[in-house]
Order: C-alpha cells, then structure tokens, then sequence
C-alpha cells in the first residue's frame, strides 16, 4: 500500500494524528529482473528462453546461442517442454515453416546406428552441460537427408494456434543438420538493472523495479545484499515528481 501514502493518516499515542511522507521511508521492492529484455523466464530452471527468427544451420545456431552466454535449448523435464509451448512467441511473418506451425533447432542430436531397412539410433545431448536431461522419444524424419550424414539435428516443432499450444501438442524432428531454421536459446537467469543492461556476477546494481535508489550485489542471477538510499523532498517546490530511473532526482511540477 505505498500509494497515496502521503495522504493517509494514522493514529499515534495519546490520540495524536501523525502524518507520514513516503520521500523519508524506504519501499519493500519487486524485482522485475532475471530476463534480458525479449526473453521468457522461467522459475522451475531459473533460465531465460528466446526464439531467434533469423533462419541459420545449426552450426550456425549453436554459435550464436554462445555468443549470449546460452546453448540451443535442452530440456530437464515434461513441465519445463509444456512451458515452452505454451509460450507465444515473437514471431514475425518470415518463418520457414507452415504459418500454423514452427520448428525450432534445440540442443540434441540424433545419432544413426543402422541403415537397413528403417534408420535406427538414439537422441544425445550435444552439449554436455546437465547431468539429467529429458530426451526426447523417437523422431519423424526429415526430407533433406543425405546418405552420408550419421548424425542429424533436433528440430522441435510446436504449434502457433493457442488452443493447440495449450493442449502441449508438438513433434520432434531429426533433420539434415545444414538446413536452415528458426532456432531457441537457452541461458541462465541473469541480474538485469534498471535501464536493463545485463549485470554481471559480483557486481553492484540498480535491479529493475520501483526504486531507482536501491544498491545490490549481483549473486547467481539474483539481487542480494540491497541497500537503499533515502532522498530529501525538493526544496522549494510544492508540487513534484520523482524520475522513475534516477535516484534523487525530481522535476518541479509547480507553475
């Protein structure tokens, strides 16, 4: 209930009234961090998920997932994968794939141990970085595969209608590994300040929220250790506003 504080009044000892202004009190605080901007958190890996639109071969992919300080995404559970379908994504009009349904590059690969009549094989992981990881169950195969290739890449597929997406509906795909397509990172949560420059670890910072004047140290993603300043009202001026970004700074709203 911080606002309207200044207006409301309580009652002291001895029946007085006792008026209290908010410049003077410091304000319980709402991270809203975790995330860089366009990414999608979730809670039960404490990770950040972001499809990238741009259609590039999973080499290519892989690269570029890295270069955010992520890998293509791979999954710990069945509650994490439904979180990702039902996220609804930023898609543009450019996709590679049918308008009603996307495919994405993510972290596995599928290994061909026999050739003969049907291709047999296992998913593995690409990246090792997880000591448990969901696998996925047996693919559909992809058109643009070529006798040679021994391994092939997962593309995940999900479906852009909501009810669909809902209901967790997908596919997995083993598809030749130089064909070209959407592509989703993932990285751990991060501390991202006020003007959403990602913080790196150990360092102090201003985490985005309601108070332009609170100090943290970044730990694992997380804010900690937060102290606050305090600022006195501007003086001289009746009517004023404080920036939202800036610790004590005001704008005199007075004729």
């Amino acid at each position: 209930g911080k606002e309207n504080v200044d207006s409301r009044h309580g009652r002291g000892r001895g029946g007085e009234t006792t008026r209290f202004h908010t410049v003077n009190v410091a304000q319980p605080v709402r991270f809203s961090r975790k995330c860089p901007t366009g990414w999608h958190h979730y809670e039960g890996t404490a990770s950040c998920y972001r499809v990238y639109l741009n259609g590039e071969n999973y080499w290519d992919a892989v690269q570029t997932c890295q270069r955010v300080n992520g890998s293509l995404a791979t999954f710990t559970a069945d509650q994490e994968l439904r979180f990702i379908l039902a996220q609804e994504w930023d898609l543009e009009e450019k996709t590679f794939v049918r308008k009603d349904q996307r495919r994405f590059w993510v972290g596995y690969q599928y290994v061909i141990t026999n050739r003969n009549h049907s291709l047999e094989g296992h998913w593995e992981v690409a990246y090792k970085g997880s000591s448990e990881v969901f696998l996925p169950p047996d693919p559909i195969f992809g058109t643009a595969m070529s006798e040679k290739e021994n391994v092939l890449c997962a593309q995940l597929q999900c479906f852009h209608f909501p009810t669909l997406r809902h209901h967790g509906l997908h596919s997995w795909y083993a598809e030749n590994c130089y064909e070209k397509s959407s592509f989703l990172c993932k990285r751990s949560q991060t501390c991202v300040d006020i003007k959403d420059n990602i913080v790196d670890e150990g360092y102090y910072f201003t985490p985005k929220g309601n108070d332009p004047c609170l100090s943290c140290t970044c730990h694992n993603g997380e804010p900690e250790m937060c102290v606050a300043a305090l600022c006195e009202r501007p003086q001289g001026c009746q009517q004023y506003r404080k920036d939202p970004k800036e610790c004590c700074k005001f704008t005199c709203l007075d004729p």
